[in-house]
């Protein structure tokens, strides 16, 4: 990457790309170290009985994730996007040694919002330079190389965790992978990658990128901003709208599933399967669904994606076969592969390349309170009528969404399916 001469796309920048990728992979590790044990510590350290309270982590992360979202796209376009990610591994440190030594549930929580601080902000960064960087030929392919990198790492840091919980106990030995990834994002970042404001800025000055965008200038206020991003604007509407459904059935699926296996009879390794195979195939997948997205568009990928997550969840409370539960975390990870990546190209097919970065950043926050509301509602849901209702009601949830992206999102671009 040329700082003087910029170039957009993959490959003229690709040192620089793969280096956020791997980036990426640590920042991952540090919620899939959480995904197999913090349920089952609630439940088996802390003795909490009530689903409500042991999914009160996902609240207090997803809120603090959902705002720092926010913040940090607008200071990714202010400030810069290296300032940010790298700000984001400092709020990050802590959190493995909190979790180690947390003595009450208060401690899990608060650890919580650290990462879901250091999450928001490092997880924007990474996915905005990518964005940067590849141009708009090769956004769902940034995207989904941006998101693999990430879920993937998510599901080798959840089974690897579960394994060692498995073998020395939930803590605090298994949190050590956090003190791992969060020293080598750290230094990382610090080191060695470099600032992408300017590609925005070439993108915006050829033809293709002046083109592209719809809407105001970027001198607009950050208000009109939002009300555009959240609802004025249907295609951004409706990507915000799926993206906060789409991290409320991956909230409950981190805060009840262990749960529910456990309640079939699972060992930890066999939950650390699960638990791992889920954000696994989202990971895999992303790669090919980038790309797809990127020729074929976005709508249907969204649309089918949300109505592929319903059919994963509710076979998840249909079948109590392990096999079963495998195939049926695996349709759910597809499904979500379809909406992860294909959301982020479509936000910044709908925003001008100048206020790019300040979308993203109002998508995410939505999408990231996904994760609150799931746990609010989820956890509610399971004390009131039981996990299995409390799971089959947010699959509905998930279907109701897919209809509103069908009728209301308009496709927007030139996709090619010849190549």
């Amino acid at each position: 990457m040329n700082a003087q001469n910029p170039r957009l796309g993959i490959r003229p920048n690709l040192p620089q790309f793969s280096l956020l990728v791997l980036i990426n992979a640590f920042v991952g590790a540090m919620v899939g170290m959480e995904r197999s044990v913090l349920p089952l510590i609630g439940e088996r350290e802390f003795g909490i009985t009530s689903h409500a309270a042991i999914v009160s982590f996902l609240i207090t992360f997803g809120l603090a994730k959902a705002i720092s979202n926010l913040l940090a796209g607008r200071l990714a376009d202010r400030i810069g996007r290296k300032k940010v990610l790298v700000t984001g591994w400092l709020v990050g440190i802590p959190v493995p040694f909190v979790l180690m030594g947390a003595e009450s549930w208060s401690w899990i929580l608060a650890a919580n919002i650290l990462l879901g601080i250091s999450q928001g902000l490092c997880w924007s960064a990474t996915v905005i330079m990518k964005i940067d960087l590849a141009g708009p030929k090769q956004r769902g392919l940034a995207a989904g190389l941006n998101e693999f990198a990430g879920y993937l790492a998510v599901a080798v840091a959840a089974y690897v965790s579960a394994v060692i919980a498995a073998s020395f106990g939930l803590r605090p030995y298994p949190f050590y992978l956090g003190v791992a990834a969060s020293t080598a994002g750290l230094l990382l970042s610090a080191l060695f990658v470099r600032e992408t404001a300017d590609f925005p800025r070439l993108e915006s000055g050829t033809e293709a990128g002046a083109s592209e965008g719809h809407g105001p200038p970027v001198r607009t206020s950050f208000r009109e901003l939002f009300v555009r991003t959240s609802w004025r604007d249907k295609n951004l509407f409706s990507c915000c709208q799926a993206g906060l459904v789409n991290n409320l059935n991956d909230g409950m699926a981190w805060g009840l599933f262990p749960l529910f296996f456990s309640s079939l009879g699972f060992g930890l390794r066999e939950i650390g399967i699960l638990a791992a195979v889920y954000p696994g195939v989202w990971g895999i997948s992303q790669i090919l669904t980038g790309i797809l997205s990127d020729k074929a568009g976005r709508k249907w990928m969204i649309a089918g994606g949300l109505w592929l997550q319903a059919c994963g969840i509710w076979m998840v409370i249909s079948v109590k076969e392990y096999s079963l539960q495998i195939i049926a975390a695996g349709i759910l990870g597809i499904g979500t592969a379809m909406v992860y990546p294909t959301l982020l190209a479509a936000v910044g097919d709908s925003a001008q390349p100048e206020w790019r970065a300040s979308a993203v950043g109002i998508y995410r926050l939505w999408r990231d309170l996904g994760y609150a509301i799931g746990g609010i509602l989820s956890g509610l849901l399971a004390d009131a009528f039981g996990v299995s209702p409390a799971i089959g009601a947010v699959g509905f949830l998930t279907l109701v969404s897919g209809v509103i992206v069908a009728v209301r999102f308009r496709e927007k671009g030139t996709f090619d399916l010849s190549t």
